[in-house]
């Protein structure tokens, strides 16, 4: 199902409520309810600018959402074996919550859970540490070479019907949640290859969908008996064959009817990222709060932001309410993406000419500006 296709299946089941629609230049002189930004927390080093950033660049184009990879570059406490080396302290964590706090900006913390779990030849940390929990051991990440490979290793995963995993998962979700005071916390959960493998005892003759569903329900779960809400990627509920968008940002390994399995108070960030396709209005109609994500297009970037605006306008009441906006998502670290973001603002390029990701961001922050 191509964009068109998605498009006018929208269109037509909105079509059915002509009297709760605004017009388009109404709908576009209002700010989405998520004007958000996900990217890599900082390195204490560079606590200074990204603070600093936020102040100069993030508020004056009306961000109110942050949600900052955190996963293993914080002090934890209940697992110290899992910091990163020089990780952000308990008092870093509380300069940036003091920071969005006083502009109203939404912070939440990410660890990516399930999938992501190494990264090319290494281990990260939780597998690194706890290898019992790995999903599929006999794949060695020392033998990775560059996608594709004969493993089909992109990142490993570990086994969510592994008896213990959730007891540290857990600990170190609820600590980093305490650290920066959220009412809400992202799983990551995208692009996840490995599950329900052969070879695991636990989950080889386990439906896919069903455990995919079962962990993000568990993880919802955890989270709602303190109040905060499960966000998640969107890629793994969605059908990559149907819809032909293949099997990143989509699955190809029979995820995709979790979707009807999970809590529909799950905020799903559904990112696309070469085409603005337009799965949102799927999300939508299925229930869930939904905000489209971009990276390095401009002009892609720009038609989600469009679309997010058009659906609100042309639906009824409740899909539109769903429709919560728009999320830049930022994939290079903290430290070198600002580098660049001030080096090109400043008139300099970057040597590499990598500046896309960069003018993506100057484009969203000027259209939010309107």
């Amino acid at each position: 199902m191509n964009r068109l296709s998605l498009f006018l299946l929208a269109v037509s089941l909105f079509m059915l409520f002509p009297s709760c629609r605004q017009t388009a230049k109404e709908a576009a002189a209002e700010p989405l309810p998520v004007r958000g930004l996900a990217i890599e927390a900082p390195k204490p080093d560079g606590l200074d600018r990204f603070l600093n950033f936020i102040e100069e660049e993030l508020v004056p184009a009306h961000f109110n959402l942050l949600i900052l990879r955190v996963d293993w570059n914080y002090a934890y406490e209940s697992h110290p074996e899992l910091r990163d080396p020089n990780p952000l302290s308990r008092e870093d964590v509380g300069r940036i919550v003091a920071l969005c706090r006083k502009h109203d900006i939404r912070l939440v913390p990410q660890i990516n859970l399930l999938g992501h779990q190494s990264w090319a030849t290494q281990n990260l940390a939780l597998l690194r540490e706890y290898p019992q929990f790995d999903e599929n051991p006999s794949v060695k990440t020392e033998n990775y070479t560059p996608w594709p490979n004969p493993y089909r290793l992109y990142c490993k995963s570990y086994c969510p019907l592994h008896p213990e995993v959730h007891d540290v998962v857990f600990a170190v979700v609820d600590e980093v949640c305490d650290a920066f005071e959220s009412d809400a916390f992202h799983a990551g959960m995208d692009e996840v290859f490995y599950l329900g493998e052969e070879e695991c005892p636990r989950c080889h003759d386990h439906d896919k969908a069903e455990l995919f569903a079962g962990e993000v329900t568990r993880i919802h779960d955890h989270l709602a008996e303190k109040g905060r809400q499960l966000m998640i990627w969107g890629d793994r509920l969605i059908d990559g064959r149907t819809t032909g968008i293949g099997e990143w940002e989509a699955s190809f390994n029979d995820t995709w009817p979790a979707i009807d399995m999970i809590p529909k108070d799950v905020f799903i960030c559904d990112w696309h990222y070469e085409r603005a396709d337009l799965t949102a209005a799927y999300f939508a109609l299925k229930g869930f709060e939904v905000a489209t994500c971009g990276y390095r297009n401009p002009e892609v970037c720009l038609q989600q932001i469009r679309d997010q605006r058009q659906f609100r306008a042309q639906s009824a009441p409740e899909p539109a309410a769903r429709f919560q906006g728009y999320i830049h998502t930022i994939w290079s670290g903290n430290d070198h993406f600002l580098k660049r973001y001030y080096e090109l603002k400043g008139g300099k390029s970057d040597p590499s000419g990598r500046t896309d990701d960069v003018r993506a961001l100057l484009t969203v922050m000027d259209e939010f500006k309107k």
